[in-house]
């Protein structure tokens, strides 16, 4: 069996070395084309031989062919993967800087609030682009698996634009399902589940243990647990309000709703400073920063190491999908795909993440029905979120970015109205090496135009420049 995956965004080395080593676990993939495909020529050769060290190890005779030409990696492929994270670090600092200098308090910014529309305006540019080239050059029908982020907005975007049949794809659910598991002192393989929702804000709506309904047990096994009540206060709250637990981690669930981190004295009280993920100000970026010179000290470290042994899979849903498709054998899992009425009660035109099929004929998505009226209500605030941003980003319409940065529930909380178009602006153009369509339509100087006029004429709004946070990692 041979057919060509690409993967778009391969210098990430994490995620395309896991997903690679996840698809050749399978021996009827021994004799597949793989390519890597990046914009970072040096990341790219790195991760090239880390990947093709494993696969020499396992005694496969593939090569790797890693371009970067993105046409050329995208010929006659039938899967393409990606990973890519758009304007890397440089951008993702001004998704996170900008709003802090504002008051808008984030653990993460890659998927709602300011940091998320903004990225997802770089996004949703690039995805169209790798688009275009998939229907040009790909085999007809390709299927796109979207790892990246903001995923809702970049998976709606493929479908409905990019005219691309586009799986979003997270982990979200898995590592939720693993949590409550343990928290129920329940085998993770016994513990059944739906999970119903949009991505990140995706709901357990059921689950069983040996035909019990296990459901209404989550809330008394985490108040129980020392480490959860501690480090997962915002889910646990949520799970009181609106009585589903929420997929998403408590530092990046904080962030999605109004109510945890609009009052920079009250933040501490709903994260935990035990783990970047609990809540940390700025955590992820911290993390990204402190790991920019991996490839300088961590690569050869690598390449001195035992290559990778195929067999154990990781949970990522990527290779169970094509090995669905490919062999016949059904996958169950939770994807992102467009609603068209399996949620009843969320828009048809909006991105779900729910449990899906792959077999042999293709992706299969069962109808749900109704989301309880409470999780529905808060995935529908995100929702016109997303729905404006990736208008926002097809167009490059400032009134719709702007609607959108109004509309996101912390940054409404926080800011005024003349505050987020400030703010808007000044994340435009810090990112405008990105934003090609922007840039294009005279948007980004018609900005500039308008934070320079501001200080001329005393009308600038003060920022606290410099600000990290209310509780940044000392």
């Amino acid at each position: 069996m041979s057919f060509r995956i690409t993967f778009i965004g391969a210098g990430s080395l994490t995620f395309t070395r896991t997903l690679l080593s996840d698809i050749l676990a399978n021996p009827e993939f021994s004799d597949i084309e793989v390519v890597f495909h990046d914009i970072d020529e040096r990341n790219l050769d790195m991760v090239t031989k880390v990947c093709q060290r494993d696969i020499d190890a396992n005694g496969l005779t593939i090569k790797i062919k890693s371009t970067l030409d993105r046409k050329e990696a995208l010929a006659g492929a039938k899967y393409i993967i990606n990973t890519a994270r758009i304007g890397k670090l440089e951008g993702f600092e001004a998704d996170v800087n900008i709003p802090f200098e504002y008051g808008v308090d984030q653990c993460v910014g890659d998927t709602l609030c300011a940091g998320g529309i903004i990225y997802g305006q770089r996004g949703v540019s690039a995805i169209l682009d790798f688009c275009e080239d998939i229907n040009k050059y790909a085999l007809p029908g390709a299927l796109l698996l979207n790892y990246g982020n903001p995923n809702a907005m970049l998976t709606w975007a493929a479908n409905k634009y990019g005219k691309v049949n586009t799986l979003g794809l997270c982990h979200g659910v898995q590592g939720g399902h693993a949590q409550i598991a343990s928290a129920l002192g329940i085998p993770e393989s016994e513990l059944d589940y739906s999970c119903v929702g949009i991505n990140h804000q995706t709901w357990f709506v059921k689950l069983s243990y040996k035909g019990e309904d296990v459901t209404g047990k989550v809330l008394e096994a985490y108040e129980k647990n020392e480490y959860l009540r501690t480090a997962e206060k915002v889910r646990i709250d949520m799970l009181k309000r609106f009585g589903y637990y929420s997929t998403e981690s408590n530092g990046h669930l904080s962030e999605y709703v109004s109510w945890y981190r609009k009052r920079p004295g009250e933040i501490k009280d709903w994260i935990d400073m035990s783990g970047w993920h609990n809540g940390e100000s700025g955590g992820y970026l911290r993390v990204c920063q402190e790991g920019r010179k991996w490839f300088e000290t961590e690569f050869p470290k690598l390449m001195s190491e035992p290559p990778k042994k195929y067999g154990q899979r990781s949970s990522e849903h990527g290779s169970y999908i094509i090995e669905g498709l490919e062999l016949g054998h059904v996958y169950r899992g939770h994807f992102n795909v467009m609603n068209n009425g399996t949620v009843t009660n969320l828009p048809d035109e909006c991105v779900v993440e729910v449990p899906c099929y792959a077999d042999r004929n293709g992706i299969s998505v069962p109808k749900f029905g109704d989301l309880p009226l409470g999780c529905a209500a808060v995935c529908s605030q995100s929702i016109w979120v997303q729905r404006l941003a990736v208008e926002a980003a097809v167009a490059a319409d400032i009134q719709l970015l702007r609607q959108a940065m109004m509309m996101d529930p912390l940054t409404g909380a926080v800011l005024n109205t003349p505050e987020i178009c400030q703010m808007t602006d000044e994340m435009l153009i810090a990112t405008e090496k990105w934003l090609p369509r922007w840039v294009e339509n005279g948007e980004i100087e018609r900005a500039k135009k308008r934070i320079a006029d501001a200080k001329v004429n005393g009308t600038f709004i003060p920022t606290n420049k410099g600000y990290k946070g209310a509780c940044p990692k000392e």
